[in-house]
């Protein structure tokens, strides 16, 4: 199958083709003529599926024999939700290139950013806004948006809005949006939450399931380092030194831990740059752009940060920390290895987490190869580090001068 078989209109084909597009994923294949059906979707698909295309392309060539009809009174006719200012910000690109051959316009709101230069855009007229939820319903609130012409709903990474959560926020939008519309939701995943929103906002929808989310790519390369977590930062830097070369992605599940294996890397004279929530939406913007320019070739990031930005050529996947959910991991590690092509995902395992490693194996249905050859081995019989709450140093140091005075008895 091409995309000239599912009957899309020739703008769309030409911009199509011009991003070197020829064969439709197999999400693009099964919701794609779904979608211009008028049918509503759930789709279950994971990063790096091409899923914003199989939403993307439809919903233009729904509104393309609107655009002359309606110019110069453009209303609001697509909405998409989406969690994250990364998130929205590439969706907005993808419908901008797909539409470059129409006089349709889309724009992103999200926040972190001055509403001003969003408003005036609104106020303009867009066909297609992509929107984080909390910043469209503040716009909402203050009459700078109307959704009483919403004719598609898109809400795309609906188990990350569960997580963050948006929920609430997401079911107040949708009352917002006409009765009569059609509505889409994606996911990677499919818990029993989203299960029960996709029930109460969906209207008879198809199914459309394109891999199991417990998959990785057969094109990655997994390894397992087990490591003391003091000895970390140093088996990073070792294996930075010695064996890994390319595009770099290093995650760590906390923003302090992130800020913390910048400031060494930057010392170690890394070109490094990170993204994670407390960084402002043009700090985040400025150093994903310098990772794709290839000015930094390491980037270290939250889950949430990273989560639904695309990252072309990504040699190697770093798991710094492992992550406390274990779907965490297969979308990690499913940023590289992308389009057949070969990627390495290495996993750094303290004893604390052992009980994640145990969960995500347990996922994916295989054990992680351990990589044995390295000077920080992490000792079979070692116990996970006690974090002690705060006071216990003056017992610790007690016990500490009762031990030595002892001694001195013995001896």
């Amino acid at each position: 199958m091409t995309f000239k078989d599912l009957h899309l209109d020739a703008k769309i084909l030409k911009a199509v083709a011009e991003q070197n597009y020829t064969t439709p994923t197999p999400i693009q294949e099964k919701t794609i003529p779904l979608v211009v059906d008028g049918i509503d979707v759930i789709g279950c698909a994971q990063t790096g599926t091409g899923k914003t295309a199989a939403f993307a392309l439809p919903i233009l060539n729904r509104l393309i024999p609107q655009q002359n009809a309606l110019k110069g009174n453009k209303k609001i006719k697509a909405l998409i939700v989406s969690p994250t200012r990364e998130l929205a910000i590439q969706i907005e690109e993808n419908f901008k290139t797909y539409s470059t051959y129409t006089n349709l316009r889309t724009t992103s709101i999200y926040g972190g950013m001055a509403m001003d230069p969003q408003i005036d855009i609104l106020t303009k007229g867009v066909d297609v806004l992509v929107a984080t939820p909390g910043r469209l319903l503040d716009l909402h609130k203050r009459d700078l948006i109307n959704l009483d012409f919403i004719q598609v709903l898109v809400l795309d990474e609906a188990d990350m809005m569960l997580d963050m959560g948006f929920i609430d926020d997401v079911k107040k939008i949708a009352k917002l949006c006409p009765s009569q519309r059609q509505t889409l939701l994606f996911s990677a995943t499919m818990p029993p939450k989203i299960e029960s929103l996709a029930n109460e906002l969906l209207n008879e929808p198809e199914r459309v399931s394109v891999s199991v989310i417990s998959s990785a790519a057969k094109t990655i390369s997994q390894e397992l380092y087990l490591v003391p977590k003091p000895k970390k930062i140093e088996l990073c830097l070792h294996l930075l030194r010695n064996d890994l070369r390319g595009n770099i992605i290093i995650f760590r599940r906390t923003k302090f831990g992130v800020d913390k294996l910048e400031e060494t890397l930057l010392k170690n004279k890394y070109k490094v740059d990170t993204i994670h929530g407390d960084k402002t939406q043009a700090a985040r913007t400025k150093a994903l752009n310098k990772f794709k320019n290839n000015d930094v070739n390491i980037l270290i990031a939250t889950d949430v940060a990273a989560r639904g930005i695309d990252i072309p050529n990504l040699d190697i996947v770093i798991n710094f920390d492992l992550p406390n959910i274990p779907e965490g991991y297969v979308h990690r590690i499913g940023r590289t290895g992308r389009a057949g092509k070969e990627g390495r995902a290495l996993s750094f395992c303290s004893a604390d987490e052992k009980p994640y490693l145990k969960d995500i194996q347990q996922l994916i249905g295989k054990l992680i190869p351990v990589e044995e050859n390295h000077p920080y081995p992490l000792d079979p019989k070692a116990k996970p580090e006690v974090h002690k709450k705060q006071g216990s140093k003056y017992k610790k140091g007690r016990k500490s001068e009762a031990s030595k005075a002892k001694k001195k008895r013995w001896y």
